[in-house]
């Protein structure tokens, strides 16, 4: 079991908008926790578009949650279309290319359903050699 030395979750718009907060909100917390920035922003303005893209419903939001552990920092967006679970899509097709960049950034990644009518993908990137700040918000 591992013991969490961080956490952050934020509710936000499923919006153009909301998906650029995310990536904002986050950046300034990983920044905060001394946790560095870069792969995790390119993860997370992914799954954040994603989720406002793909797994939008009318008058729902997707939270965004960042856990970090000793050595890892894992990435969530939960959005409320369930019934679409993300996918690799044909590169000459029009988008689907956002799973490739996880894919390229992140350690490992997946999703996870539920509760009904959710839906998570997350996202794992290694924080070996990095001290975080325990407790900073």
């Amino acid at each position: 079991m591992n013991h969490q030395l961080a956490h952050f979750h934020v509710q936000l718009s499923a919006t153009p908008r909301g998906a650029r907060l995310a990536r904002l909100l986050a950046v300034e917390q990983l920044r905060i926790w001394g946790v560095p920035f870069e792969r995790p922003a390119q993860v997370i303005a992914e799954l954040a578009a994603n989720a406002v893209t793909h797994g939008k419903v009318p008058g729902r939001d997707f939270r965004l949650v960042l856990a970090v552990t000793p050595g890892l920092l894992r990435i969530e967006v939960v959005d409320t279309c369930g019934d679409r679970m993300p996918g690799f899509r044909e590169p000459e097709g029009e988008g689907g290319r956002g799973l490739y960049l996880v894919d390229a950034f992140a350690d490992q990644w997946g999703v996870r359903e539920g509760p009904p009518p959710c839906k998570a993908v997350w996202a794992e990137i290694s924080l070996a050699d990095v001290h975080v700040v325990p407790g900073a918000k």
